[in-house]
């Protein structure tokens, strides 16, 4: 032990106590064991490495003077070795140890664009930082493969470079990588010590102690740190900086929870751009000459290539290595689903679509993996817990377990609570592994229990809307099928709102004789359940091509039931939109079929129906006859439901026959079997009607009474024609009584809802609105 290395113990030890630490601390802050720290107080050893003593001056705090006077007192004292003896030491330069600033960042993008508000969101974390001089900000942007990630990482780098006077660190984790091998955490501590000019021989063996030397460099530093491409949460702890100053950003497709929950990490999901953010794309790639000669192909581009800034930018590399064709050509190729993913691949695997999407697949637990294929025959837009769990055969609670799995690798998106959907590409790929990686028995039966499970909740649901309506014979449901529970009218009406489009999309696919998921029973018995919801919403073109679709499938199984039922509902949906021709034409192919299977409930429907055009055609002595032959056949059947809906018919016939005193009985008895049957539809019919003859009587009071009532309950099922029906009678009634403001009021609500529907009797209120000002 020499007289130096005594001094540099005694001032290394002066200048821990003045930091107010113990050995332990600056052990824990350097990476050095607490006995190096005590060896070297005590001066047992005698010539510390250079690079223990940058990192004990930056743990210490040292500005460049005490760095300086640190080094200095580590120097040996007396000859210079090798010099001959009686020769004066020669003096030696010290510069301040651990200098090096690490520039790393990768180019960024010449075309990047878009993505404002979250470069905003990140300049924002940054501006907290600066605010709260103690932080560690944790940034972590998710999203699914393709979606630029990486490249908004290194643009708001770039741009915030300057605010990151000791440098920035980057590294790229190949957590998803085509070779399958993620860089372990271990190694890329070493190249970060590498950026920050450790030398190899001062690196320590363990790796806990390479850990903490990387956090003692960074100690004190203003310092970005860029984490690209991380698998998950336990890549990535031990690369975050420990102390203030400094800010991680990490990119990765898995969702990094555990960075939020432990760490504080601020959670970032990246969506694919915004239409005007994908055309800005592309024009940047393909020049904004070219892109403007052809704007419709440029728009179709963006919407075949999902706007997934990846996808977008393959098809723009491929139409400018094809510069003479027009992109036309291109929009062409990526139309038809079945080439879509060869048409997005550049020939190598950072430029596939199908290959990023791939890095992700490798990653998921078998389970998830065997939910995520049969989702891609899913019909979409979106899907439930509950309509997955059929589709696999699972019990809820595990399909919402791998749906978690699937969200957290950025495969799936919970869009809405309870709703999870994907991009298009995603969705085609999923299906593309499905026929490739099931069994055709497997794909059948996931398709199979898929439309059961829309089959049966939608008919549950149906009947809790139209209680009276006539039921359809289902066969029993697949084996693990499991229906969602539908108990309320609300929660049916919610539950069809919320799975219209669905609906839509699996009746097609259903209908489909070339689709694997074609099933003609499906395809008629599905859009029977869509029937009564169809209607309270106004969607009667939909509803009658729904019914149209039904007909095709019930000829093809050569099913009178389905077939009568079909042009049943179309004759319905056509009396709505006034095409009364179309309507008995329908009604009465259906009459006939139910007469020839022997459907005598169904054939006293279908006579109502028939009724209702000739209401509306003025024919009131043929309504009265077609409502009396109805009525005749649900007492046969003891059908209590229809025979006041016979009954309120009858009502209506009378009215328009002057008979208000018959029109008042028939109405009234139709409303107390309505009550006792609890049928709110029923019972706001037979209080319309009511209004209708009191208003004929000149009781315009009464009249306005009735139809509060009717209105009251047409809005709680929320059938939308109807309440616009209402609404312009209402309005009849205060204008009769002399309440124009209040006539007006109602008129011009009715009008907004007739509007909105773009139904033909919107003309007549709005006459009746003018005629009002004037």
């Amino acid at each position: 032990m020499d007289g130096n290395s005594q001094h540099f113990g005694t001032l290394l030890r002066r200048r821990r106590l003045k930091a107010g630490l113990t050995q332990e601390d600056l052990a824990s802050r350097t990476g050095l064991s607490v006995r190096a720290i005590s060896d070297m107080e005590r001066g047992i050893t005698s010539r510390p490495h250079s690079h223990s003593i940058a990192t004990l001056a930056d743990a210490l705090g040292l500005d460049e003077s005490g760095s300086v006077e640190l080094a200095m007192a580590s120097r040996p004292r007396g000859r210079t070795p090798g010099a001959p003896l009686g020769a004066r030491p020669r003096e030696t330069q010290v510069q301040p140890p651990g200098r090096r600033v690490p520039r790393q960042l990768p180019h960024r993008l010449a075309s990047f664009v878009g993505r404002d508000a979250e470069l905003n969101t990140l300049t924002g974390l940054l501006d907290r930082l600066d605010d709260r001089p103690g932080a560690v900000v944790i940034s972590a942007i998710g999203g699914t493969a393709g979606v630029g990630k990486t490249a908004l990482a290194v643009q708001w780098a770039h741009q915030v470079a300057d605010r990151f006077g000791d440098g920035q660190l980057y590294i790229n984790l190949r957590g998803f990588d085509p070779s399958g091998s993620k860089l372990e955490p271990a190694d890329a501590i070493r190249a970060f010590l590498d950026a920050l000019g450790v030398a190899a021989d001062a690196v320590p063996a363990q790796a806990d102690a390479q850990a903490g030397l990387y956090r003692s460099l960074l100690a004190g530093k203003r310092m970005l740190v860029v984490l690209d491409n991380a698998r998950d949460t336990d890549q990535v702890r031990a690369l975050l900086p420990g102390s203030a100053g400094c800010l991680a950003l990490i990119t990765s497709r898995d969702q990094l929870t555990g960075l939020a929950v432990t760490d504080g990490a601020h959670q970032m999901t990246l969506d694919v751009l915004s239409q005007a953010e994908a055309r800005a794309l592309l024009n940047s790639r393909l020049g904004s000459e070219r892109a403007s000669r052809e704007p419709a192909a440029v728009d179709q581009l963006t919407e075949l290539s999902a706007r997934l800034p990846l996808a977008l930018s393959i098809a723009a590399a491929r139409a400018n290595a094809s510069a003479a064709h027009p992109l036309e050509w291109l929009v062409t190729q990526l139309r038809d689903i079945r080439d879509r993913l060869d048409g997005l691949d550049a020939g190598e695997p950072a430029a596939s679509v199908r290959a990023a999407f791939s890095w992700s697949y490798r990653q998921l637990s078998p389970p998830a993996a065997r939910l995520f294929l049969l989702l891609g025959l899913h019909a979409g837009p979106d899907v439930t817990a509950g309509a997955a769990a059929s589709m696999a055969g699972l019990a809820e609670q595990q399909a919402r377990t791998l749906l978690a799995e699937l969200s957290r690798a950025f495969l799936l998106s919970e869009h809405v609570p309870g709703r999870y959907a994907c991009h298009d590409l995603l969705r085609i790929y999923a299906g593309e592994q499905a026929r490739g990686q099931l069994g055709q028995a497997d794909r059948l039966a996931g398709l199979h229990r898929m439309h059961d499970h829309y089959l049966h909740t939608g008919y549950a649901a149906a009947m809790l809307l139209n209680p009276s309506r006539t039921p359809i014979a289902l066969p029993p449901p697949q084996p693990l099928v499991r229906p969602e529970s539908v108990t309320t009218r609300a929660a049916a009406m919610a539950w069809f709102e919320a799975e219209y489009q669905v609906l839509r999309n699996v009746i097609a696919a259903a209908a489909d004789p070339a689709s694997e998921a074609s099933s003609d029973r499906h395809a008629w018995q599905i859009p029977w359940t869509l029937v009564n919801f169809s209607d309270r919403r106004g969607r009667w073109d939909e509803l009658a091509a729904l019914q149209r679709t039904a007909l095709t499938a019930a000829k093809r199984l050569a099913d009178p039931v389905g077939q009568s039922r079909a042009h049943l509902n179309i004759g319905t949906a056509s009396i709505r939109m006034g095409r009364y021709d179309d309507a008995l034409r329908h009604l009465h192919r259906s009459l006939r079929l139910f007469t020839e299977i022997g459907d005598h409930v169904s054939q006293g429907h279908n006579l109502l129906a028939i009724a209702e055009v000739l209401a509306r055609q003025e024919e009131p002595g043929r309504v009265l006859e077609f409502a009396e032959r109805a009525l005749a056949l649900f007492r046969a059947t003891d059908q209590e439901a229809g025979q006041a809906f016979a009954l309120n018919t009858m009502g209506l016939a009378h009215l328009q026959l002057g008979h208000d005193r018959d029109s008042l009985t028939c109405a009234g008895q139709a409303l107390e079997i309505h009550r006792r049957l609890d049928n709110p539809f029923g019972k706001a019919e037979s209080w319309e009607c009511l209004g209708r003859t009191r208003m004929h009587m000149g009781e315009h009071a009464a009249a306005i009474d009735c139809y509060r009532q009717s209105l009251r309950l047409v809005r709680e099922l929320g059938d939308r024609y109807n309440q616009a029906w209402v609404l312009e009678r209402l309005g009849d009634a205060h204008q009769a009584s002399g309440d124009r403001d209040e006539a007006a009021s109602a008129w011009r609500q009715a009008l907004v809802i007739l509007d909105d529907l773009h139904h033909l009797d919107g003309g007549r209120v709005r006459v009746k609105l003018q005629q009002a000002r004037a």
